[in-house]
């Protein structure tokens, strides 16, 4: 090894920081959006460590070190070229592997190519980490763009200790078994001592496909699996068990907590006319995420007014995401002439019940949009766990609010107080948006009571904590 090693490794696909390239090419670093960053970094904080990642752009391949303004996370970046970037990450990635755990909502796509790169660049990815970590190190894994590298990780690196998080669904058994490298990602994600989940039910289909693929027995819920090398066979047991993870509910709390934010709050009210009733959709711009369903039942309630379109807003915030995958761009195409084809028939002259935002906004921002909000629809057609759920249970200092929330999420096995539904549904959606709009006050505030006393106890410190015991015992 040369350089500087680590006794503790995060891998991910992402680096917590993009690569911002300026028009003399010049490159300056900013803090990424994503939910992954936004999860792990209070779990980072105040331990050394090295964060293995791609920096967000095409390069040649190579692998860069990365000023980082925290003394105790070193970046490295694991380059990716333009080949890359569209076969491993927007084809096998996001165009067969993201579909198809999320139920095969949109049809994956099944190429050699693809997997061809998704297996090259998961083995510089595991690569890049045997450089760096220590001997013994703790090596954490995370998602489904790099389900090979703990066992390439293993094969170089016998010694470290290999932790694996899925922060996505993983699916059934029947939907999994289309997959044509199915017994491939088996066996990568067998090289970890402990593979994560989000829910229970996650845990056992892997594990049920262990055996049926790997030929692995299940003795006393752990997975023991026999491996042939030219001396002897090696016998391993690995873990898998669900770790439901969280937000930092403590940060928010105290952001909503700040008079800037409560002011900001009470002037988006007014910037919308002041609605007795203000219901807000906050998602990335995923087909997975019923976008479409919500506004498809805030439309029939205005139409049979059920909703009065002068004292109710619907609010979507929609954030950017994989614009150059092509269902993508369809599913904004879709959503945008929904909210016009609203805005026509049911606007008026300085007001409209439907309004739409396409774009990323700061935390401080999406806080007060919370607070705003009588009403927050998270209605996923699948997802594995849903994090903007709990940051609007966690932004309500006031008590008060009402979630409306998909089954399909993981978040629905903790939040049981919120009104569940079923995507899919389209009456039950509207009955559950006429019923948390009407609930009487006590009854809203005992929910959110529950909820967030759950969430404070449950957060994402507590998430990491659980997790890392679990891999180093």
């Amino acid at each position: 090894m040369s350089g500087p090693t680590y006794d503790f490794v995060v891998v991910a696909n992402r680096l917590p920081v993009d690569a911002i390239t300026a028009d003399d090419g010049s490159v300056t670093w900013r803090r990424s959006p994503g939910g992954l960053v936004s999860a792990l970094s209070p779990a980072l904080h105040g331990q050394p460590a090295v964060w293995v990642g791609w920096s967000g752009g095409a390069s040649d391949g190579s692998q860069a070190p990365l000023p980082s303004g925290d003394n105790d996370l070193a970046l490295i970046d694991v380059g990716l070229t333009a080949d890359e970037v569209e076969l491993y990450y927007e084809g096998m990635s996001n165009a067969t592997i993201w579909p198809l755990y999320h139920d095969a909502v949109a049809t994956p796509t099944y190429h050699r190519h693809l997997w061809t790169a998704y297996r090259s660049v998961n083995r510089r990815f595991a690569e890049a980490v045997a450089e760096v970590a220590a001997p013994g190190a703790t090596v954490w894994v995370h998602d489904y763009q790099l389900q090979l590298v703990p066992r390439l990780l293993r094969e170089l690196r016998p010694d470290v200790r290999i932790g694996f998080f899925l922060h996505i669904p993983f699916p059934p058994i029947e939907l999994f078994m289309q997959l044509p490298w199915r017994s491939e990602i088996i066996w990568g994600l067998l090289g970890a001592d402990l593979v994560g989940f989000q829910i229970p039910d996650d845990a056992i289909n892997f594990t049920a496909l262990a055996a049926r693929l790997c030929d692995a027995v299940i003795d006393r819920g752990e997975i023991v699996v026999t491996e042939s090398h030219p001396d002897e066979p090696n016998t391993r047991r690995v873990r898998a068990r669900d770790f439901p993870i969280s937000i930092d509910f403590a940060a928010i709390d105290e952001i909503a907590s700040s008079p800037q934010v409560q002011a900001r709050a009470k002037e988006i009210r007014a910037e919308l006319g002041n609605p007795v009733t203000l219901v807000l959709g906050v998602d990335r711009l995923d087909y997975t995420k019923g976008i479409g369903v919500r506004l498809t039942a805030i439309d029939e309630l205005l139409e049979d007014g059920s909703l009065d379109p002068t004292s109710v807003v619907f609010f979507q915030i929609a954030t950017p995401s994989r614009g150059n995958v092509e269902e993508y761009q369809r599913i904004r195409d879709e959503i945008e002439l929904a909210v016009g084809r609203a805005m026509g028939r049911y606007g008026s002259v300085g007001a409209n019940p439907v309004q739409y935002l396409y774009q990323s906004l700061e935390s401080e921002e999406l806080i007060a949009f919370y607070q705003a909000a009588d009403i927050m629809l998270v209605t996923p057609l699948r997802d594995g766990m849903n994090l903007v759920a709990k940051e609007y249970v966690a932004a309500r200092t006031d008590g008060d609010g009402a979630l409306v929330l998909s089954e399909f999420t993981g978040a629905a096995l903790e939040l049981t107080q919120a009104w569940l539904v079923n995507p899919y549904d389209a009456d039950g959606v509207k009955g559950a948006i006429l019923a948390a709009v009407h609930a009487a006050p006590e009854d809203r505030r005992r929910r959110m009571s529950a909820m967030r006393e759950h969430i404070r106890t449950h957060d994402v410190q507590r998430w990491a904590h659980d997790f890392l015991e679990a891999l180093r015992t």
